[in-house]
């Protein structure tokens, strides 16, 4: 399924219904951190010093958070998936599918061991 072009987050969410409760969830939580939001390859993207750290993309069975450099970071609850063994790195991802909700704890503490790592 291609993803239509969102001129924005917001517009981004619109295009996925089924994921609008998860969306807005990942968005009001990384609105409360320092990156900068913009659109990149058609899906929201988060930075810290123009570097990319955190995606938030739909599909048609699940919705994800991608850590772009994921690889880096404890996953204690070993959530993280690598969805291309072999040929991903360092992307990570957090997947939901339509009956999980989005542990914003979790998902908080992910977020701000991403951007520690990127400060140093």
């Amino acid at each position: 399924m291609a993803n239509p072009k969102a001129g924005n987050t917001q517009e981004y969410i619109s295009f996925f219904p089924k994921w609008k409760n998860h969306f807005e969830a990942i968005h009001k939580i990384l609105q409360t951190t320092e990156l900068e939001e913009s659109i990149k390859w058609g899906a929201p993207c988060y930075t810290l010093k123009g570097k990319n750290l955190i995606g938030m993309v739909g599909f048609k069975n699940h919705c994800a958070v991608w850590f772009h450099k994921g690889a880096l970071l404890k996953d204690d609850k070993n959530v993280l998936i690598n969805a291309q063994p072999g040929k991903t790195q360092m992307l990570r991802q957090i997947r939901y599918k339509e009956n999980e909700a989005v542990d914003t704890q979790l998902l908080e503490n992910y977020i701000s061991e991403t951007i520690e790592n990127e400060k140093g």
